[in-house]
């Protein structure tokens, strides 16, 4: 079994994380980039460069922190208690680890902070990651890309676009294609999510690419990009606990401030059992998050289980930390004077990306023989 206990490097890690965001990236800051329109602040994602935080699943070689998945768990659920704003997931975590065999300097700006990324997959309404029309068909030396993605999370602002597309017959005659966002016939169609994060919609039309922009090999993308999947929805189900866990605080301190019949709400035993039952249910969905990063760490190949429990759980406990918090707070919990209100946004965003709660407890009923 995985020690589900952080070690003193990660206890360091986490605590330098949380008094950096406290003090950098506060709930107040996201609420300011969204009443200015904008998807991150490239400023806090330089800081957290500098940190080592764009680069931990980067090796040493490369100028990154090769922290591990584990790590790379905590940073995102620090950022989720305060919804920084950040490439993070898509560019430290999933591009990272799809190009840590074969990225070269493309690894090297990633751990820099001077490269973002985002991973254009999806088609269709939900995740299906082999479910994939876009082709790459063969022309002369190199390839002619032609097709539309949808929910490209980071989109709008990546300086590469990781392209998803067919180039055989076979189900998983699949090839992952790194292009320059400004790659003539790459259409990139920024639009603002509910949670005021950036997605975009992407059309290639004619776009050629060359044998240097694979990612892997020809027809093996999912031997690069079933790990970075792994990567991803593992560091994404970290965000939302950490998510679960900042909306759970946030309405404590209401409980503790907001009176009602000359008591404070908080004094009701009805409101003490379900805040004691959503923390039972953040710490539960805590440890299948550090499990994950854990089998991730030291046993990817068969991680898989771990992974798709941990985004099941999050997804879960994150629909139960907002919706007790947005009740508990009442009529107010859905103005927009409160702030709850935006953790209840990016946990509708969060669960739909790399996989919903649905997609993740087929996969585990899938791995458990059923």
């Amino acid at each position: 079994m995985a020690n589900l206990l952080l070690s003193e490097e990660e206890t360091m890690l986490q605590d330098a994380a949380r008094g950096f965001l406290d003090g950098a990236a506060p709930i107040s800051a996201f609420r300011k980039l969204r009443d200015a329109g904008q998807a991150f602040d490239p400023g806090l994602w330089a800081e957290m460069a500098q940190m080592g935080w764009a680069g931990i699943l980067v090796s040493e070689e490369a100028g990154g922190a090769d922290m591990g998945h584990a790590a790379a768990g905590i940073l995102a659920g620090e950022m989720g208690k305060t919804l920084a704003a950040s490439p993070f997931l898509s560019t430290a975590v999933i591009a990272a680890t799809a190009l840590r065999d074969t990225g070269g300097e493309a690894l090297i700006e990633i751990a820099s902070g001077r490269r973002t990324y985002a991973l254009a997959i999806d088609e269709g309404q939900k995740f299906a990651p082999l479910n994939i029309k876009t082709e790459a068909r063969t022309e002369g030396n190199g390839y002619v890309l032609n097709g539309s993605k949808c929910f490209v999370v980071d989109g709008g602002f990546a300086d590469n676009i990781m392209v998803l597309a067919r180039t055989g017959d076979g189900a998983d005659d699949l090839t992952l294609f790194d292009l320059p966002k400004d790659t003539h016939g790459l259409d990139i169609a920024s639009r603002p999510m509910v949670d005021a994060r950036s997605a975009a919609a992407i059309t290639l039309d004619d776009v050629t690419a060359t044998g240097d922009h694979i990612v892997g090999s020809l027809n093996g993308a999912m031997d690069v990009l079933r790990p970075a999947l792994m990567a991803g929805q593992a560091a994404l189900a970290a965000e939302m606990t950490g998510l679960s866990a900042g909306a759970f605080a946030m309405t404590l301190g209401y409980l503790s401030e907001r009176q009602q019949f000359g008591r404070l709400i908080g004094s009701f035993q009805a409101l003490q059992h379900r805040a004691a039952h959503l923390w039972s249910q953040i710490e539960v969905t805590s440890s299948a998050i550090l499990n994950a990063g854990r089998m991730l760490d030291s046993d990817a190949d068969r991680a898989g289980l771990a992974v798709s429990l941990a985004k099941a759980r999050a997804a879960d406990t994150a629909k139960l930390a907002v919706i007790e918090g947005v009740q508990m707070h009442g009529g107010v919990g859905m103005t927009d004077a409160f702030d709850i209100g935006f953790y209840m946004k990016r946990a509708r965003v969060s669960t739909e990306w790399l996989g919903d709660y649905s997609y993740h407890a087929e996969q585990v009923a899938t791995y458990r023989g059923f």
